[in-house]
């Protein structure tokens, strides 16, 4: 959800077709062959109700998906990923990039890899925080139990003294705030992935005037999900800012 208002807010004449798989998430904790699966599943609904293009907007999807999607579908297809690693090596001054993630896209090792294919003089240092998209989906944003869990997941980046951390979750912008006070404010710059592709949808599309003509513009955005809970719509509301009409598919 983070991703989708990321591009209705820089794109908001495109017509959205989201779909959060809510009944099957978090993907963090599943292994390589189901989020393949999983993904093909998703991508296939949203071709099926009129995708033209798709973004993986999950990091664990994103890291062990995305190429086999490529290689499956003849659309553009964007991952969170990329756009992300291209401003954490844009924006880091020390060489000591961190980055916090699901244990799919930490043990993945994708931030890793990308970042050193573009700089290998760059240090990266990951840390899986697990319990952090629950904590999420549950709605406990500002609870006293996540600040704690922040603050020990946080502890040994800190002292690799990075200068910029990769938020590699789309659920982790909503701990924004909280991630930036126990990393220190003005030490750290935080890269949010979902702000990050949306910008690389933009630059898409004014690259390829020809694609963008084909797209569907003004019409309503459509929200599935693949179940609903009240943590789900509370969190909607949260990230959106007005009440979002999920649809159970």
């Amino acid at each position: 959800m983070t991703v989708a208002r990321a591009v209705e807010t820089l794109l908001p004449d495109l017509q959205i077709i989201y779909y959060g798989d809510l009944a099957r998430t978090p993907y963090g904790n599943k292994s390589p062959e189901t989020i393949i699966e999983y993904a093909i599943n998703n991508t296939e609904f949203l071709l099926d109700h009129g995708a033209q293009a798709i973004i993986i907007a999950c990091n664990s999807a994103s890291s062990v998906a995305s190429e086999i999607l490529r290689q499956k579908f003849d659309i553009p297809i964007f991952e969170v990923i990329t756009p992300a690693v291209e401003q954490a090596v844009a924006a880091t001054s020390s060489g000591n990039i961190g980055v916090i993630g699901t244990r799919a896209t930490i043990r993945s090792e994708i931030y890793d890899k990308k970042i050193k294919q573009k700089a290998p003089e760059l240090r990266v240092f990951s840390i899986a925080c697990p319990l952090l998209v629950p904590l999420v989906e549950e709605g406990w944003i500002d609870t006293r139990e996540t600040k704690m869990i922040l603050r020990k997941y946080l502890a040994p980046l800190k002292q690799k003294q990075i200068d910029t951390l990769v938020l590699g979750c789309t659920h982790y912008p909503l701990l924004k705030d909280l991630i930036q006070h126990r990393v220190g404010k003005k030490r750290i710059r935080l890269i949010d992935s979902s702000i990050e592709v949306a910008l690389t949808l933009q630059t898409y599309l004014n690259e390829n005037p020809d694609f963008c003509k084909t797209l569907q513009y003004g019409g309503a955005n459509t929200y599935f999900v693949s179940d609903i809970t009240k943590a789900a719509i509370i969190t909607a509301e949260k990230i959106f800012g007005r009440h979002i009409d999920l649809i159970k598919v």
